[in-house]
């Protein structure tokens, strides 16, 4: 008999959470686990904070605030998290799941997609810069750490957010780019019900 996703994956929901204890759990989540633990997801939202990630340069932090920077271990430069903006953390074996780093990119990329679409927004992956556009303005990112073949960290959606801390860095990277969001698309969805079909769109894409 073939298990069902239900079986494979747990889904944690933790509410609104400031960063680190959580960054903190992630790493000792996948430092402990074993071959036959399951998977996790965690659902959530963040208090405000700037995140850069391995590779990220405080050259893009255009202004400072009173918004706290940390360095993180994920990939990527620099981003935002607030209130608002729908937190997916993947604690997944990569290695167990059979997936590249590209394709676990690709079905997270994906699950965002499908997901919008079905509120009638039409959103794009760009191979040259992992993440999720509407009409060139992103709405939701990506990045991964991976480690003993396991990954930890994940995607953020905006969803109904304050974005104007976002106009103090350059998102990801990138000088311009503009971050747009579900309500400014005319989509007013409470978190959890967003949050549900996106992780409905994950567990089917890596547990079919």
């Amino acid at each position: 008999m073939i298990p069902h996703a239900s079986e494979l994956v747990t889904i944690r929901h933790f509410g609104i959470c400031d960063y680190e204890p959580i960054w903190r759990g992630m790493q000792q989540f996948t430092q402990h686990r074993q071959a036959f633990d399951r998977d996790e997801i965690w659902v959530l939202e963040h208090y405000p904070i700037y995140t850069l990630g391995l590779a990220g340069k405080r050259e893009h932090l255009l202004k400072l605030t009173d918004i706290p920077v940390l360095q993180s271990d994920r990939g990527g430069q620099v981003t935002y998290h607030g209130p608002g903006q729908l937190i997916i953390y993947t604690l997944l074996d990569v290695q167990r799941l059979q997936l590249t780093i590209r394709q676990l990119v690709t079905h997270l990329e994906q699950a965002i997609i499908h997901s919008l679409a079905s509120y009638d927004i039409i959103a794009t992956a760009k191979p040259e810069a992992p993440g999720v556009y509407v009409n060139s303005k992103k709405i939701g990112s990506i990045g991964l750490r991976i480690k003993n073949h396991c990954c930890y960290h994940g995607i953020s959606l905006n969803n109904q957010m304050d974005l104007r801390p976002f106009s103090h860095i350059n998102p990801c990277g990138y000088s311009g780019l503009e971050m747009t969001q579900l309500a400014d698309l005319g989509v007013i969805i409470p978190l959890h019900a967003l949050a549900a079909a996106v992780v409905s769109a994950i567990t089917t894409a890596l547990y079919p």
